[in-house]
Formats: C-alpha cells, structure tokens, sequence
C-alpha cells in the first residue's frame, strides 16, 4: 500500500490550470479527490478525465462562507475523513501599485488570501484528526513584490504570513502546512491573459509573471514536488529554489533586492 492510497484530498479551483494537474496526481497517486470549484462544466470534465472512481465534483464558491461549510460537510459524509486540503483557488492580476483602486484591492485579497482563510479553518479540524497535510499555494509574490502586478503581490504576501503562523502554532506531525511558492506555471494554452490590463505599461507586463525571466513551470513537475513535499512534512516549497537566494538578499539589503526584481523582470529602467 502506498503514502497516498485512500486518502481523501479538497482541492480548491480544482477543475483547471495547476488545479486539474494536481487533481489527476493525487487520484493517480490512489486518493480520493474532491474537485471544489465554481465552474460546473469544467468540474464535471476534471472527473470524467479523472473517473468517478477516484473523484467527485462539489461546486463551490470560496468567497462564500456557507459553500464552504457544504464543501467539507458533503465531503466528510461521503468519505469520513479529511487528509489533505489545497488551497489552489486564485487569480493574478496588472497594473500600477498607485493606480489599483481600492474595490480592486478587496477583491484580490478576497479572493487570494481571505478565501484561503476561510477554507483553511474550515479544514483544519479534519486535518488535525487525520494528521494531514494544509497546502497553500502562494506564488514568489507571497515572497517578493514585482513592477506592475496591481494588487496581486499584497494580496499574496499574507499567504506567506499566515502559513507561517499555522507552523508556529501546530506541532508539525499533527498538522503539516506547506507554503508553495512557485513562478510562472506553464500553460496549455498560450493566449495573453492580461492584455486589457497591462494596455498602458511595459508589453513585459502583459506576459506571464509581469516578464519574470524564467522558464514557465511545469505543471506535472511541480505537482510531483508538491506531493514530494507533502510526504516530507516540509514548511515551504520555493519553484524555481534559485529564487531563495533573492529572497535573502532583499532581507539583507532592499536596494539590492529591488535592483535583481527589476532586472529579473526587465524593468530596470524605469
């Protein structure tokens, strides 16, 4: 019997992206994976490709408390147990830090780290009785701001905070928290996402990442670290780990930090 056999995992924005991918490991792994997310038909077509067998659709709003409340208590009566909870669920975003009006700022935080809140203390009772796994994934915003990404980056650093918290306030081997912090992530389909957005800023803006110079993420491989991770019990998972070293210079020096952003991104001149 292998780590993953019959283990129930909630996967939040389940049914598309990182998501999907993540979805299809666990399942393929042996686990039963609840797939959370607004997107019916996309959902219903992540279990086809999955199999009913090993996955189930639960439409869910995360900015909605009592969705949520539906979410873990229809998963509960259908498998008992709670062994890994992802809080995949969010969006980016472009635009000037001074620009981003503050209706846009509410929303991102809703979404990207309210909503990670509300399902994480949602779960958390379950995970502790299970002794499992809390996977948040953030992004390398929830550890260092880039130039034109709007209110994405601020609403992503509390990711990072509250992950932390979690670790500090739990004993690891009753419930294990796993802040993933990955770059762009590769996708299958190579259309602009965030051309309207970006219209009046550098064309670096529009790409994935706001322009990162870095090679797009795969999926599949960054699921498998994920997973890896997950058995290892770690705190933080870094994709591309490079990336650590410029997380340590910004702490030990801002000006530097802000000098290697600018040029990782090919804004450095402004």
């Amino acid at each position: 019997m292998t780590f993953w056999r019959d283990k129930v995992v909630v996967v939040t924005g389940g049914s598309a992206g990182l998501g999907l991918v993540l979805s299809q490991s666990y399942a393929a792994a042996g686990c039963q994976v609840v797939i959370a997310s607004r997107n019916e038909g996309q959902g219903q077509q992540a279990v086809e490709s999955i199999g009913p067998e090993n996955a189930r659709f639960i439409a869910t709003d995360v900015t909605d408390a009592d969705s949520v409340t539906r979410l873990v208590e229809q998963t509960v009566e259908a498998y008992g147990k709670i062994d890994v909870w992802i809080n995949n669920a969010g969006r980016s975003s472009r635009g000037l830090a001074k620009d981003v009006s503050v209706e846009e700022f509410a929303d991102l935080l809703e979404l990207n780290f309210l909503a990670l809140v509300r399902c994480s203390q949602a779960a958390i009772p379950h995970l502790l009785t299970s002794g499992g796994h809390l996977v948040n994934i953030g992004s390398l915003s929830a550890k260092t701001a880039s130039p034109y990404m709007g209110g994405y980056a601020a609403s992503k650093h509390p990711v990072a905070a509250y992950s932390q918290q979690l670790r500090l306030e739990n004993n690891p081997r009753d419930l294990h928290v796993l802040l993933v912090a990955p770059g762009p992530i590769r996708r299958q389909d190579d259309q602009p996402r965030y051309q309207d957005q970006s219209r009046n800023l550098p064309a670096a803006a529009g790409t994935a990442g706001g322009g990162v110079k870095l090679k797009g993420i795969c999926p599949e491989r960054l699921s498998t670290k994920i997973m890896r991770a997950c058995q290892r019990r770690q705190p933080e998972l870094v994709v591309p780990a490079k990336a650590r070293l410029l997380f340590a210079l910004g702490q030990l020096c801002p000006r530097l930090g802000d000098w290697i952003v600018k040029k990782m991104t090919g804004h450095k001149k402004n």
